[in-house]
């Protein structure tokens, strides 16, 4: 099965979920972007293995890595396999001797240990069909439409909107509307109300 390579664009805070944040990942020489809700204590061990930042005492991802070097499994890769109810699934790929391993994993977790190593994350192309949201160029945007600091803006979701009085020609329209805005959270609840009409 195809994979496709992902790159760390950032991580927002969520407006709707007490605590959470989005990991936004990106397709390499792509406009796809994959949208993960995670907490905030695994928003913050990604933080700190993006940084560097070093603890006195073995963090769990870091006891994690310990363990496996001791052991001798080298975690090769993270692949994002499975985007099923609105969750994402993930696996490590790991070697051990000759053998080669999957193990189960959560894609924060996952994508937590990926940092530490700078191995590969990628997706499955069946995920990125189902769960990514397209970016498209802003070539043509006139300058007058361009903000004087050139600054990204994004609109904060005011509240909740009511997905089932809408149509599917008016979810696709307000999807396209919180793309343009960089909203991913929003865009993503979007898509999974969309993907669940598709598959009722």
């Amino acid at each position: 099965m195809e994979k496709i390579k992902l790159e760390i664009l950032g991580m927002t805070y969520s407006e709707s979920s007490s605590g959470a944040y989005v990991l936004i990942l990106g397709e390499l020489n792509g406009q796809r972007r994959l949208p993960i809700v995670i907490g905030g204590p695994e928003a913050d061990a990604i933080a700190i293995g993006i940084e560097g930042t070093k603890s006195n005492r073995p963090l769990t991802h870091d006891l994690l890595l310990n363990f496996a070097k001791e052991f001798n499994v080298r975690i090769l890769e993270v692949v994002i396999n499975r985007f099923r109810d609105g969750v994402f699934y993930a696996v490590l790929v790991c070697k051990h001797g000759d053998d080669f391993i999957t193990i189960d994993a959560r894609p924060s977790d996952a994508i937590a240990l990926a940092v530490r190593l700078g191995c590969n994350i990628s997706a499955f192309e069946s995920v990125m069909e189902e769960a990514g949201i397209i970016m498209d160029d802003i070539e043509e945007t006139s300058e007058e439409d361009e903000p004087e600091d050139n600054e990204k803006h994004i609109n904060k979701v005011q509240g909740e909107t009511n997905f089932d009085l809408l149509t599917v020609n008016e979810l696709e329209d307000m999807l396209q509307e919180a793309i343009d805005n960089e909203d991913y959270e929003r865009a993503a609840r979007i898509r999974d109300e969309i993907n669940g009409r598709d598959n009722s």
